[in-house]
């Protein structure tokens, strides 16, 4: 059980309000079974029994602080097509605001997976076009007029062209007074200079500051990023390792609390997700990253892109 210094509930929870910008997706799984291999080439037939479809990439993340009990917004980009559609009723039925722009000029990301057997991930297609200037700049409109609506804004940048503007995205929510998490993607985290608190997984971190040889390097690497980027928190997440938040002359590491892995795909959607909800809800950081840690531990447990709920971190009916 998580223990905090100042004890927060999941009723407080449903007072934090939440917007949520970036690149969303329609995750689409095809189940069946593999019984023989194909006559034409060397792969295996799968006789497709059922699907399934969840939100993916920041509506993903909308959908995890939805769960916890938050009000959320989402404002991104998608097609003119069946998938945009879906994706926004899937969003309406998990109690989310989405205001979502339809381009006519793009198709909707759409992650398709074939599973097989026991939850075996046989092959994942993606279908996704970057969206137009305009509909960006319509949404940068929207963006500002939303900031007076929420404590906390979460930019989920998953490199499909929806966080363009990022960087006056990032200057309007911090003189606006709002707490700024990023979920990074790429080389250049330049763009996310002011934010307050960068999420990089230790693979993304590596990329961007170079390896390290002890966790005394990987100190030094990551302070540096951080008082570059004039941010007030970079949080490492590290697998099987737990996280790592960095802040000006501290250190928290917090282990992980993974019972059974199964699926880690969407744990990073979770982990941030998590940590805005508890920070729109007044939790300090350290505790925001303690309540993170154990959502992440119980989200990789279940497979595909899933949500935690409110009884499961905290043991409340």
């Amino acid at each position: 059980m998580v223990r905090l210094k100042h004890p927060v509930s999941a009723a407080a929870f449903k007072n934090a309000r939440v917007l949520v910008v970036g690149d969303a997706m329609l995750d689409r799984y095809w189940y069946g079974a593999v019984d023989r291999i194909s006559p034409e080439a060397p792969v295996p037939i799968v006789k497709i029994d059922h699907e399934e479809e969840r939100p993916g990439g920041a509506a993903n993340v909308a959908r995890n602080a939805a769960a916890l009990g938050a009000r959320v917004t989402l404002l991104s980009v998608v097609g003119a097509d069946e998938p945009g559609v879906r994706l926004e009723n899937l969003l309406q039925r998990e109690g989310i605001h989405a205001q979502l722009h339809h381009d006519r000029g793009i198709k909707t990301t759409v992650k398709l997976r074939v599973i097989a057997g026991r939850n075996q991930q046989l092959l994942r297609v993606d279908f996704e076009t970057q969206p137009s200037h305009e509909v960006l700049a319509s949404k940068l409109r929207d963006f500002e007029k939303m900031l007076d609506g929420v404590e906390v804004v979460i930019l989920s940048d998953y490199g499909k062209g929806g966080l363009t503007h990022i960087v006056k995205m990032i200057g309007l929510a911090r003189r606006a007074g709002k707490t700024v998490l990023v979920d990074p993607k790429g080389e250049d985290y330049s763009r996310y200079r002011g934010a307050t608190l960068i999420t990089p997984n230790q693979s993304e971190f590596r990329q961007v500051a170079g390896s390290w040889k002890d966790e005394r390097a990987l100190t030094e690497r990551a302070q540096q990023l951080r008082r570059k980027l004039d941010v007030q928190g970079l949080l490492i997440t590290r697998g099987g390792e737990g996280m790592t938040l960095y802040q000006d002359g501290t250190r928290l590491h917090v282990a992980t609390q993974a019972r059974e892995v199964s699926d880690v795909s969407g744990a990073g959607d979770t982990v941030i997700a998590t940590l805005a909800v508890a920070l729109a809800s007044s939790v300090r950081m350290k505790e925001a990253v303690r309540l993170a840690n154990r959502a992440a531990g119980i989200v990789v447990g279940k497979f595909g892109t899933a949500v935690v709920t409110p009884k499961e971190l905290f043991g409340q009916g």
